[in-house]
C-alpha cells in the first residue's frame, strides 16, 4: 500500500502526470471504484447476523467509541485554542475509518474461513456508520460557509454519497440473498483491484507531507487514537461481551487497520484540506504495520 502511495506521489511531483491529471482519476474512484469494491466486499459473502450478534455489538460499541472520541479532539487540553475546525472536519475520519481491502486480505489468515464472514458483518455494520461519521462534521462546516448548503439537508448529502450508497445496496442485497453473477464476477474483481490501486496513488500524488505541520498535534491525536487506543477498545470490548477467540482476533485485526485511503478522496471531492489528509492517510499505512502486530500479538496474548 505505501509503496503504491509513493508511487502517485513521484508519478506527480516528476513526471507529466500532475494535478490536472489526477484530479480526474479522484473522481472516478470516488464515484465509480469505490463503490463498486464495497458493494462486492459486503455482497459476496452471506451474512449471519444471529450467528455473529456479539461480534457486531462489539463492533457497534467499538464505533461509536471511536467516532466520539475523534468528535472530541476539539476540547482535548493542548488542542482545544487555535484548532482549525475545519482541518478537524476533514481529518476526523482518518481516526476511525479503515482499509476494507487489507481486512479482507487478512480476515481468513487471522480467523480461518470464519474470518471472512465476521468482517463482511463487521464491514456491513460499521462501513454505513463511519461514513455518516466522516460526511458529518465537513458537511456542517460546508452549511456554515455556505447558508444554502444547510438548505438542501444532511439526509440528501448522505443520498448523494456514493459510498453510502453502495453500502447500503450491498447489503441489503446480501439480506434478501442477491449475488453478483458468476459471468460478471471477474470484472467486478479487477474494478476493486483498480480501486485500491489508484485510490491509494491519488492519495499519494494529493500529498504534500509539508503540510502536516500545519497541525501536528491534531494530527498526533487522530493516529493515536487510531493506532493504539481502538485496538486497547477492542480489546476490553471482546472481554466485556464475551468474544470467542475467533471473534476476538477479528475484531482486534479490525480495530488496528490502517485508516481508508478513500479519507484523501472524500475529503477533497468535499472541498477540504486533501494533502494534509492525504499525509496522515499515509502516516497511518506505516503505523498498521505496527498496530496489527500489536493487536493480534501482545493484546490477542492478554
Amino acid at each position: 500500500d505505501f509503496s503504491l502511495i509513493l508511487c502517485g506521489y513521484l508519478l506527480c511531483r516528476f513526471t507529466a502526470l500532475n494535478r490536472k491529471v489526477w484530479e480526474p482519476v479522484e473522481g472516478l474512484v470516488y464515484y465509480f471504484l469505490f463503490p463498486v469494491l464495497l458493494f462486492h466486499s459486503i455482497v459476496r459473502t452471506p451474512l449471519d447476523l444471529g450467528a455473529a450478534s456479539s461480534l457486531a455489538a462489539a463492533g457497534f460499541a467499538l464505533a461509536v467509541l471511536a467516532i466520539a472520541l475523534n468528535y472530541s479532539l476539539p476540547w482535548w487540553p493542548g488542542l482545544r485554542h487555535g484548532m482549525d475546525r475545519r482541518l478537524h472536519a476533514a481529518s476526523a475520519q482518518v481516526g476511525f475509518r479503515f482499509n476494507s481491502f487489507i481486512a479482507l486480505a487478512l480476515a481468513e489468515r487471522v480467523a480461518g474461513p470464519q474470518g471472512l464472514q465476521m468482517v463482511a458483518v463487521l464491514i456491513g455494520l460499521c462501513v454505513p456508520m463511519f461514513n455518516v461519521g466522516a460526511v458529518w462534521p465537513m458537511y456542517r462546516q460546508n452549511a456554515l460557509r455556505d447558508p444554502h448548503a444547510q438548505r438542501k439537508g444532511f439526509a440528501t448529502e448522505l443520498v448523494r454519497n456514493p459510498l453510502i450508497l453502495a453500502t447500503a445496496g450491498g447489503l441489503l442485497a446480501n439480506l434478501v440473498g442477491l449475488h453478483i453473477p458468476q459471468w460478471l464476477e471477474p470484472t467486478v474483481t479487477r474494478i476493486g483491484g483498480a480501486s485500491l490501486a489508484l485510490g491509494l496513488m491519488a492519495a499519494g500524488a494529493g500529498m504534500q507531507l509539508g503540510s502536516l505541520a500545519v497541525a501536528k498535534r491534531m494530527g498526533v491525536a487522530l493516529l493515536c487514537i487510531k493506532h493504539l487506543a481502538m485496538p486497547v477498545m477492542a480489546w476490553a470490548l471482546a472481554r466485556l461481551f464475551g468474544l470467542d477467540p475467533a471473534q476476538t482476533a477479528v475484531l482486534l485485526m479490525f480495530s488496528a487497520l490502517p485508516t481508508a485511503s478513500s479519507c484523501y478522496v472524500l475529503a477533497a471531492r468535499m472541498g477540504f484540506n486533501g494533502p494534509y489528509v492525504a499525509g496522515l492517510v499515509t502516516l497511518s499505512t506505516l503505523l498498521g504495520m505496527v498496530s496489527l502486530p500489536f493487536a493480534l500479538g501482545v493484546l490477542r496474548g492478554l
